[in-house]
């Protein structure tokens, strides 16, 4: 039966000061996830908020040991590729 992951970050953009710079700051992040772990990637929730955001990463695959596996290696990817963006919180949910 398949499986889907979810990671839920929510991350600190303490360096934005407008839409704009956040835009610039996020745009590198969630193209080098999706080229890197060939996932789905968008900004979902917090979009008029410029210091913070909320990022949902999906995958689909045959099992949810994996799939939990996997999004973890993602969340400690960002933590040290991207330090500059600190994570507030995050979630990792298997359907």
């Amino acid at each position: 039966m398949p499986a889907i992951g979810l990671l839920i970050l929510h991350i600190h953009l303490p360096v934005s000061l407008s839409l704009k710079q956040k835009r610039g700051l996020l745009k590198p992040l969630l193209t080098r996830l999706h080229k890197e772990f060939n996932i789905s990637v968008a900004e979902i929730g917090l979009n008029d908020h410029w210091q913070e955001t909320l990022i949902a990463c999906a995958m689909v695959c045959n099992d949810c040991t994996f799939a939990t596996q996997s999004l973890q290696k993602v969340h400690t990817f960002v933590e040290n590729q991207f330090p500059n963006l600190p994570i507030v919180d995050h979630r990792i949910e298997c359907f």
